[in-house]
């Protein structure tokens, strides 16, 4: 037998050895948690059936009553939602509590309705199904327009990220429209407008309550704010004052007829060059005879100052419409011209 032999065999002796030990050690505990971890699956099963059994008898119990609350039998409604308190498991109990209240409301007895969500609300440590039986607490008194009572149950609830704020400002202006506080429901209603995560439905309705409001004359204060605000609008608007300046404008519109006699005394004013180029007498006696003809000291202070550029510049002008002018002038200045001739040539 080779040495290689014998030390396998050696080192298969020390194996069992070990794993003989080890089982003799550990053994009981490895079967003991075995067995626990199979009972234990088969208790949790058994649990869990037994749970939701109770939950479907509870289920089947709740829903057997609302059918009695839809009914017109509300004594025996009554008794079945109380014996699913009573008897119920898992959230049954408190949801009979509610059917409960509301079918009290329904029933047209406020007051208890009242007490039974009051009741929920104190006896829940859930801040959620707490805040929820106070709203609508607070809805069972809307009718009684008693702001305070309402204010007391839901007036903490209206602050930001409050899951029931939303209703709890809706509770407070509708109770606020049947106290005739008109402007403080318009104002918790814009609030709640005014809410990015107000549901559509919400907001459907209350853009009908505001509506309504304001077709009543009411005014929030952030509209009051804007009315002031809008008040300088008509002082801005004094430009409005100068809307008279339009018939200005208008006068201006009657400077064109005013323009009109001008451009019509246009021509005459062209013509009054030809008449001064009446001096064109040239053909009549002598250059001398025009300062004769006026005596104004006008004519003989430019006596050829204009005449020369205006024989020059209109010797046409003078042929088209002053030539039946120049025959009337003419006439008239050679009857005096006779005499006047022989004075300036002294």
């Amino acid at each position: 037998m080779s040495n290689e032999n014998i030390i396998r065999e050696i080192d298969e002796e020390l194996r069992s050895d070990q794993m003989r030990a080890f089982w003799k050690n550990f053994g009981p505990w490895i079967i003991a948690l075995a067995v626990l971890s199979v009972v234990g699956t088969a208790a949790y099963e058994g649990y869990r059936w037994w749970t939701d059994s109770k939950s479907a008898r509870s289920s089947d119990q709740f829903y057997s009553a609302l059918l009695l609350t839809d009914g017109t039998d509300v004594a025996a409604a009554q008794k079945a939602l109380a014996d699913v308190e009573a008897t119920g498991t898992g959230g049954y109990p408190l949801l009979a509590k509610f059917r409960e209240a509301a079918l009290l409301v329904k029933e047209g007895k406020t007051a208890e309705a009242t007490a039974a969500y009051d009741a929920i609300a104190t006896s829940s440590n859930d801040t959620n199904i707490r805040g929820l039986a106070l709203v609508l607490a607070a809805n069972t008194l809307v009718d009684s327009g008693d702001v305070s009572q309402v204010s007391q149950r839901v007036g903490g609830l209206t602050i930001a990220g409050n899951p029931m704020r939303n209703a709890a400002r809706e509770a407070l202006g509708l109770t606020k429209y049947k106290a005739d506080d008109l402007n403080g429901s318009l104002a918790d209603f814009e609030a709640v407008l005014a809410d990015p995560l107000v549901s559509r439905e919400a907001q459907t309705r209350l853009r009908i309550f505001v509506a309504q409001l304001t077709a009543l004359g009411a005014v929030a204060p952030s509209t009051d704010g804007a009315a002031t605000d809008t008040t300088p609008a008509p002082a801005a608007a004094a430009p409005s004052a100068d809307a008279p300046a339009t018939p200005a404008a208008d006068s201006s519109a009657v400077a064109p007829a005013a323009d009109a006699p001008a451009m019509e005394a246009a021509p005459a004013m062209e013509a009054a060059p030809a008449m001064e180029a009446a001096p064109a007498m040239e053909t009549a006696p002598a250059m001398e005879a025009a300062p004769a003809m006026e005596t104004a000291p006008a004519m003989e202070t430019a006596p050829t100052m204009e005449a020369a550029p205006a024989m020059a510049a209109v010797p046409q002008a003078a042929e088209t419409p002053a030539a039946p002018a120049a025959p009337d002038a003419a006439p008239a200045a050679t009857t005096p011209a006779a005499p006047a001739t022989s004075a300036p040539a002294n």
